[in-house]
């Protein structure tokens, strides 16, 4: 997983590499850096003019290096100080004042340590009137906050981020990807680790979502749905289809009040649930799955409120606890409480509003913190949906997923969700894994299902498709791919036997 790194973190990084070969090596280095991302967006340097808005700190120094290697390369550059692309009366409205006209901005203002609000100069247009400049922003468009992604509206738009070390929270965050553009990392030598933050990536699925056993059966990876009502039986074929195609082997799905011929997913053994009480009847089917998915479409009378917190302190098994099963849980408080009877992993998933019932308050600008907050407060892995989604666990340890996008703003697709990430929990991934890895493949899904009329419905198979193409059995097919020659033919059977 690719590491993201606060404010904080990074200036430790800085601090340690300055240290070991020296800040003005690194400025060269990020400087360099900086100057290539612009050649290639100017495609080439002769004759081209370019503007370097270049601060008094670090970041300034960056820009000034890239500066001097355009100008070596043939460029017309103009460096000024953050100040002489503002207006002095742009305190009483007046407004920047346009940089001269160039083909290239580059934003040196200011860094990662900047705090407050920057008011960023008006973008030129290009010298042949055919447009605005192109901006490039080293590190982080100035004006944008590292940690949060927070950004006043005269913050930078950049075209593109060329950004050192590692990613930022901010980059991610917010308004920060608006206003970032695309986003590059340039390592420039300095000793990233693997902090507390991490973007999920496709490399990560292969990696770490485990395979079928060669001698695997349905029971191995085996979840209960306990979801729908009557009138309510949508959410509860989307949870349980959707757990369904991410790999669970066998399905039983509860839906209280519900005959069971009624069950609208023929994959699952559909049990029956009487309309209250229903928790010792799941309970007593728990003994051979390896997660329960308890929520979608159940409702929100005090009758499911009753058996959802039996579940959540009782079930010994991995619980995701998603949609009414949020809207009846109960405070943080309350659920902490129940937490401390748990043997066995819990998963919540909220959504802003589903957030602030058990909070008290909704999330603010730093996503990741209030994650964090609720993950320790309810002592369980909390996803926090949202663009980018949070994924944090108690000790702090958190996930961002960038993959999802505003074709999941579509009824169910929150329930579908919640069954992948039981699936996941039954292949036997941690929790912040599994939530994090299903939240990716979820969001990865709705990007190849096209841009409009997209539905929840459409997303299980989807989901059966990107785990085709990014999962464990697509990672071992690339391996045997690579073999010896003459191997082929055995070792695609061999990938095939192990899924």
């Amino acid at each position: 997983m690719r590491p993201v790194l606060t404010r904080a973190e990074m200036a430790e990084v800085d601090a340690l590499a300055g240290r070991e070969v020296g800040v003005e090596v690194l400025v060269r280095r990020a400087g360099t850096a900086a100057a290539h991302a612009a050649l290639s967006m100017l495609g080439g340097a002769y004759g081209r003019r370019v503007v370097v808005v270049a601060g008094k700190g670090h970041n300034g120094d960056d820009g000034r290096i890239a500066a001097g290697l355009l100008e070596r390369r043939g460029a017309r550059v103009v460096v000024l100080p953050p100040a002489a692309g503002v207006d002095p009366g742009a305190a009483s409205g007046t407004g920047p004042v346009a940089l001269p006209a160039c083909h290239l901005v580059v934003d040196a203002a200011f860094g990662t340590g900047f705090r407050g609000s920057y008011r960023a100069p008006a973008v030129p247009q290009r010298p042949d009137g055919r447009g605005p400049a192109t901006v490039l922003a080293v590190d982080i468009p100035s004006g944008v906050d590292s940690d949060t992604g927070e950004a006043g509206p005269s913050a930078v738009w950049a075209d593109r981020t060329v950004t050192f070390g590692a990613l930022k929270p901010g980059l991610l965050l917010g308004a920060g990807p608006d206003h970032a553009g695309e986003v590059r990392v340039e390592p420039i030598g300095l000793p990233v680790g693997q902090g507390a933050l991490s973007l999920v990536e496709d490399a990560d699925v292969a990696r770490l979502l485990p395979p079928r056993r060669r001698d695997g059966h349905k029971w191995d990876r085996a979840v209960y749905v306990a979801a729908g009502s009557p009138g309510m039986l949508g959410a509860a074929a989307l949870a349980a289809t959707g757990a369904g195609r991410a790999g669970a082997g066998m399905l039983r799905l509860g839906s209280p009040g519900v005959p069971p011929g009624s069950v609208p997913v023929t994959e699952a053994v559909a049990r029956p649930l009487p309309p209250a009480g229903w928790a010792d009847a799941v309970l007593a089917e728990l003994g051979r799955c390896k997660a329960l998915v308890v929520g979608p479409g159940l409702g929100t009378g005090p009758e499911t409120a009753e058996s959802l917190r039996r579940l959540v302190a009782e079930a010994p098994v991995a619980v995701v606890v998603d949609a009414d099963g949020l809207s009846v849980a109960g405070s943080a408080d309350e659920l902490s409480r129940l937490a401390d009877r748990r043997t066995a992993p819990l998963v919540l998933t909220p959504h802003d509003g589903e957030y602030a019932r058990l909070a008290g308050a909704r999330p603010g600008p730093d996503r990741v913190a209030a994650a964090r907050d609720l993950a320790r407060r309810v002592r369980a892995t909390v996803l926090l949906k949202g663009s980018p989604t949070v994924v944090a666990e108690p000790g702090g340890s958190a996930l961002l997923v960038s993959s999802g996008s505003a074709r999941l703003s579509t009824a169910g697709s929150g329930d579908v969700l919640s069954g992948v990430i039981g699936a996941f929990l039954a292949r036997g991934l941690e929790p912040l894994q599994a939530a994090g890895l299903a939240a990716h493949v979820h969001g990865r899904a709705a990007a190849v299902g096209g841009g409009e009329g997209l539905l929840a419905g459409d997303l299980p198979r989807l989901v059966a498709d990107v785990l085709d193409s990014i999962g464990p059995r697509a990672a071992a097919s690339r391996v045997a791919g690579a073999g010896a020659p003459g191997t082929g033919s055995g070792s695609e059977a061999g990938a095939r036997d192990g899924r």
